[in-house]
């Protein structure tokens, strides 16, 4: 799993996300990139698993692989989780827990499997094991084959420490900014989201604008593991500097609870001053004006929307006057703006007359697979 230094990252993606993942890994600087099922895998040391933690934004997890061998059998199981090496990676006065998951495999019951995995680290290392401990030990037993992990995330990454209220069918932070990077948003442009919840994609552009990194806010799993480096990391939080941006962000909604929210969840993250935040409905939707000191409106930017769903808060039909009346609105007041559309359909996306020019692959949301629509600048 590791040669020298170099160790296996799988940096764990939404269902369907792991290009867009990828690509955000190779703007980041990380090594050899490569997508597969679930994620992306690249290289590095500890500390880059640590920076993938830090400042990926569409990553949900980041496993470190630390082992791997076949195993027919409970008893075979055993016997090889005793020879992986332990003390490498986990302290013994640190509580473990450890998951595991079965495919294709003679091993089918996961719950033996796990605990056989877990009394081998218990008797070889000493280390206590608890069904609450923040360390994690992932082992995927797919066609005989098992593969450690450490988990060296923690609590799952959308979690920035900033969105205590949330509202209905809310989106997750990572889903949020790779979907952003879907529409071409670079953090150069306005974006102004319709119909913001607890205002998410408002917050994550924000944050995205003012260099504002993910993890800055959090504690992760990788800080009691043996290789950890307090001095390192913290040299590592230092680089990253906070930016300016001349562009602004924008949510409403027709929910006064849900503008409280997002104000609240703004202050949280520190971009309070980068947004604005107004209950209105679809129908008084415009483009918002520009900075103060500056005559001019907002330059165009992109309009992101994540409307309710047929499955999830009514039946499609009954959104046909909703995503009409979206449509209409957007293709009247918004000459130059791109519009980004979530929706788990292709016959909702239509009822907008929006002229889409790219439809991305399906990506699960929530156990619901949806799809980014996107337009060029409207005409």
């Amino acid at each position: 799993m590791n040669s020298g230094n170099t160790l296996e990252i799988f940096l764990v993606a939404a269902p369907g996300a792991e290009a867009l993942l990828c690509a955000e890994a190779t703007e980041k600087g990380f090594k050899d990139p490569k997508p597969g099922k679930g994620g992306v895998t690249i290289r590095g040391d500890w500390a880059e698993a640590w920076r993938a933690n830090f400042e990926l934004r569409g990553a949900s997890r980041v496993l470190v692989r630390i082992d791997a061998f076949r195993a027919l059998h409970l008893s075979q199981l055993d016997k090889r989780a005793r020879r992986v090496a332990w003390g490498e990676f986990l302290r013994p006065d640190v509580p473990v827990r450890v998951e595991t998951s079965c495919t294709s495999s003679r091993i089918y019951h996961s719950g033996a499997a796990t605990q056989r995995i877990a009394k081998a680290i218990h008797e070889e290392l000493g280390a206590p094991i608890s069904p609450d401990a923040e360390v994690c030990i992932k082992a995927r037993i797919d066609d005989d084959l098992c593969t450690i992990s450490i988990d060296t995330s923690g609590s799952t990454l959308h979690k920035r420490g900033h969105k205590e209220a949330v509202n209905k069918a809310p989106m997750r932070e990572t889903l949020a900014s790779l979907f952003l990077r879907q529409c071409g948003f670079d953090g150069s442009e306005p974006v102004v989201d319709p119909m913001c919840g607890s205002g998410t994609f408002v917050i994550e552009a924000a944050e995205i604008a003012a260099g504002l990194l993910p993890g800055r806010s959090r504690h992760f799993a990788f800080e009691h593991l043996v290789s950890f480096d307090e001095e390192a990391w913290q040299q590592l939080r230092a680089r990253a500097t906070r930016m300016t941006p001349n562009v602004r962000f924008f949510g409403y909604d027709r929910d006064a609870g849900a503008i409280r929210m997002s104000r609240a969840n703004a202050e949280r993250a520190g971009v309070e001053a980068l947004t604005e935040f107004r209950q209105q409905p679809i129908s008084e939707l415009v483009p918002p004006e520009g900075p103060p000191d500056t005559p001019l409106d907002t330059p165009p930017g992109l309009v992101i929307v994540n409307p309710p769903y047929g499955t999830r808060l009514g039946s499609v039909k009954s959104l046909y006057p909703l995503y009409q009346a979206l449509g209409q609105t957007l293709m009247t007041r918004f000459h130059g703006w791109r519009v980004g559309l979530i929706t788990n359909s292709d016959v909702l996306a239509k009822k907008t007359g929006l002229p889409f020019a790219h439809e991305s692959a399906p990506v699960s949301h929530g156990g619901i697979s949806v799809k980014v629509y996107s337009t060029s600048p409207l005409p």
